[in-house]
């Protein structure tokens, strides 16, 4: 399956992957594959920096649920529905400014920065919470080719580890999470 091409119907689609992990998973303690993280730490990185970026660029101000410690589902599924609302409604035309990132068009803002990483996320969350693993291929290999040029200045951030090695014939879900610094190998039966 594709995923749509226009932002805010490709967020729809990429949070519903999500949110299904979300509302699958049972223990929210178990160990994610990013060092140090639990279930309920996925959720919280999602909902806990996009609404200070967006913020900062915009001046808009999300709706805020409970704590992801405390409730992880109702977590997600608060900020999931504010951010479609954003990108449905008429703040879609808010000008978005970000001293690192420049300017553009908010709902393109929401796509690269924010819908990417929840798609990628979708994995973490699947893996520690023993679920459906599978990314839409098309997505993976659109992320893989837009992050490969940029690879030194993604590293240089902070925000992905080191490329993990994998197999030169591995499949592009594969070679995406490897490229982030995932070792989508291991713990593989």
């Amino acid at each position: 399956m594709t995923l749509p091409t226009g932002p805010a119907e490709r967020y729809r689609a990429v949070t519903a992957g999500f949110a299904a992990r979300v509302r699958g998973a049972s223990d929210w303690d178990a160990p994610a594959p990013v060092a140090g993280w639990r279930a309920r730490d996925v959720v919280g990185h999602l909902v806990e920096w996009f609404p200070d970026f967006l913020k900062s660029a915009t001046g808009l101000v999300l709706d805020r649920g409970p704590s992801p410690e405390e409730d992880p589902v109702a977590a997600w599924q608060v900020h999931a529905d504010a951010v479609q609302r954003l990108l449905d409604g008429p703040e879609a035309a808010t000008p978005f400014r970000h001293p690192m990132v420049g300017e553009m068009p908010l709902p393109d803002a929401v796509d690269r920065f924010y819908t990417s990483d929840v798609f990628m996320h979708t994995w973490d969350l699947a893996r520690a919470t023993g679920q459906d693993e599978r990314l839409d291929p098309q997505t993976c290999a659109d992320l893989l080719a837009g992050m490969a040029p940029i690879e030194e200045l993604m590293r240089s951030s902070g925000q992905y580890g080191p490329r993990v090695p994998v197999p030169g014939d591995a499949d592009v879900q594969t070679r995406l999470l490897g490229f982030i610094g995932r070792d989508p190998l291991h713990g593989r039966e």
